[in-house]
């Protein structure tokens, strides 16, 4: 199986437009949870957006979220953690890995 960060749901290849039909939000909210870091589409050399797979799936989390009442600077702590999480484990995986010699 390919890297996690090369398979297709990462590969940013989606404009806004089709970010926009796909999930529900505005534009101009899609923009807003950008500046708020919370997403982070790649831009093209004319500044265009472009989103993954994994984007629209965090836009629809971060939109359940302000739904339930939560605070974009509290999804952002909540984001954060869960990176910190995963690469701790990420981290803890190569050490077992090169203890017991197993190659992937």
């Amino acid at each position: 199986m390919s890297d996690d960060k090369t398979s297709y749901k990462h590969k940013k290849v989606m404009s806004i437009g089709i970010v926009r039909e796909l999930t529900g939000l505005s534009e101009r909210k899609i923009r807003y949870y950008e500046e708020r870091k919370l997403i982070f589409p790649e831009r093209t050399d004319r500044g265009t957006r472009k989103y993954s797979f994994s984007d629209v799936e965090t836009l629809m989390e971060i939109a359940n979220r302000i739904e339930d009442g939560v605070q974009t600077f509290e999804i952002k702590k909540e984001m954060k953690r869960k990176q910190q999480r995963e690469e701790r484990n990420k981290m803890i995986r190569g050490q077992i890995n090169a203890q017991f010699n197993i190659r992937k």
